[in-house]
């Protein structure tokens, strides 16, 4: 026995997986991403996850052999600094098509986006379904 609602029911459980696939690709596509810098004179290149974890320091010349340690430190600091924030641009573009208007992974991840933002006060839904869920069932003839 069938019902009117099968349809719609049918097509929000496919719209569900669809954004469930691309959820999982999205999150693929984010750990591969990574973010590199290099200080001036190329005194240090260094690359991270798309996390910010440091994955790799390189010394390109001869050149930090002729820092002092406190400055060969903050280029290191620095540097790794501005690889997280490439790092964060990249996540950024890619989930850019997936966030509302208005809001960014920058700001998400900074703590300045209210997350009731990322959701509506009452999911989306066709009107027969939602009259369904509203009575609880089928209309009563």
């Amino acid at each position: 026995m069938t019902s009117p609602y099968d349809q719609p029911i049918e097509d929000l459980l496919a719209q569900y997986r669809a954004q469930r696939e691309a959820a999982v690709e999205t999150r693929r596509r984010i750990n591969e991403t990574t973010g590199t810098a290099t200080a001036p004179r190329q005194t240090v290149k260094v690359t991270v996850g798309a996390q910010g974890e440091v994955t790799a320091i390189e010394f390109p010349t001869s050149a930090y052999r002729r820092l002092p340690p406190k400055e060969l430190a903050e280029v290191l600091m620095t540097t790794i600094a501005q690889a997280r924030a490439d790092a964060m641009e990249k996540v950024g573009d890619l989930m850019s098509g997936q966030l509302p208007p208005g809001v960014s992974m920058g700001g998400l991840l900074k703590g300045e986006v209210d997350p009731t933002q990322l959701l509506a006060e009452d999911p989306t839904m066709p009107d027969s379904v939602k009259e369904y869920v509203d009575k609880g069932g089928p209309e009563s003839s």
